[in-house]
């Protein structure tokens, strides 16, 4: 058996149609196995949350670069 592994742009018109013909292919065979997983994120949770939070507030100015992470709350 061989197993292969692919990273699909599902946001992408060719991505989609490649995924949706695995999908077809595997939907009631024993010879195709299609096992999705979703890629995680690099980045730390409460980091995009901080993030997320500092871009909707409005008014505030970062002058110290050193600090720059440290200042958002």
């Amino acid at each position: 058996m061989t197993t292969i592994t692919l990273k699909i742009n599902e946001n992408t018109r060719k991505g989609k149609a490649f995924l949706e013909m695995a999908r077809v292919f595997s939907e009631n065979s024993k010879e195709i196995e299609l096992i999705e997983t979703e890629e995680k994120s690099p980045y730390n949770p409460e980091f995009v949350a901080k993030i997320k939070k500092a871009s909707t507030e409005k008014g505030k100015l970062m002058v110290n670069v050193e600090n720059l992470w440290e200042s958002i709350k």
